[in-house]
């Protein structure tokens, strides 16, 4: 018998216009379409990572992070609990959240890092690895 303690994993739903738009086109043109769309803005910090741009990375991360807020909180999230990154439309939400602390470290924000680094761990212990993987 399973006994579940604590919240259920949180599950959010599929991007398919989001991921077809990634596939082909610039994160910065799918950001233009889908604003809401935490993994649009999460490959946008990741451009701008890539090419040195540590603030810009930062502000987009931050603000995939914030639209990852609101998508975990429309799904049921309360604040708490398991987000997996197993299930892909997650995965948006917890690589602008990994790009945040990122960046945040390059930027000297310590108190920022050690929070995001936290709540990475408590939504998915295995996110950071798979992330860096």
């Amino acid at each position: 018998m399973h006994i579940s303690i604590g919240p259920e994993a949180t599950r959010l739903p599929e991007e398919p216009e989001v991921m077809a738009g990634l596939a082909a086109e610039t994160p910065d043109a799918v950001v233009k379409r889908h604003p809401e769309s935490s993994l649009a803005w999460a490959r946008l910090a990741q451009v701008a990572w890539s090419e040195g741009r540590e603030l810009d990375s930062y502000a987009y991360a931050r603000v995939g992070y914030h639209r990852g807020l609101d998508s975990l909180r429309r799904a049921g999230w309360r604040g708490k609990g398991p987000v997996p990154y197993s299930h892909e439309p997650n995965r948006g939400f917890l690589e602008a959240l990994y790009s945040l602390g990122r960046a945040a470290q390059a930027i000297g924000e310590t108190a920022e890092v050690d929070r995001i680094s936290e709540f990475l761990d408590a939504c998915d212990p295995t996110a950071r690895e798979q992330i860096e993987g």
